[in-house]
């Protein structure tokens, strides 16, 4: 009978061996965790990186390009109708759109490959959007910015580098106080 509990003691030991081992070597080797505005910023599209270039249309054909240096700062939001807080933050994009017309640009970019088109056209003429809306029609270009929530904000300056990738609504105070550090306003 001591031989067995002798035997089982020994098992236990070693299983818990082995487990306290794989346990720490998960722990050293498990990536620390990256907050989510670093995720999506990740591959090129974070601070400092040059804005990937794009050209996209609106609905009247008229295309727009981002890439390189322009002559006023941007801020491309990329954005769906279905989406709450796009339709919370599109009244306070449009007035900083028009408050700053002079200094900088305001790209809206519909994801229509995550949106219904017509929904995308009654959201812009609901909010009477003041900036030129372009779109997406299959998620390129927000692939191409790493996006994965609704709104994204990317603060591009006039050299075409991102300052910033904001995600999620801002308050009307903050938002502005971004546009100014963005256009030296």
């Amino acid at each position: 009978m001591r031989a067995v509990k002798r035997r089982n003691v020994a098992v236990l030991a070693l299983i818990v061996l082995v487990t306290a081992f794989a346990l720490g070597r998960w722990l050293n080797n498990k990536p620390e965790a990256v907050p989510v505005a670093q995720q999506v910023m990740a591959g090129g599209t974070g601070a400092g990186q040059a804005a990937p270039a794009f050209s996209l249309k609106d609905n009247a054909g008229r295309e727009y390009t981002v890439g390189g240096p322009r002559d006023k700062a941007l801020i491309v939001n990329f954005w769906a109708s279905w989406c709450g807080p796009c339709q919370q933050e599109a009244p306070d994009l449009n007035a900083m759109a028009l408050k700053y017309k002079d200094v900088l640009d305001i790209y809206g970019v519909n994801v229509t490959s995550q949106d219904y088109k017509p929904n995308a056209e009654r959201f812009i003429r609901k909010y009477m959007l003041a900036f030129p809306v372009l779109f997406d029609l299959k998620g390129e270009v927000f692939d191409q910015y790493k996006g994965q929530v609704f709104p994204t904000n990317v603060l591009i300056d006039k050299n075409g580098v991102i300052t910033e990738v904001v995600l999620g609504v801002l308050t009307p105070e903050e938002l502005e106080k971004k546009i100014i550090a963005l256009t030296g306003s």
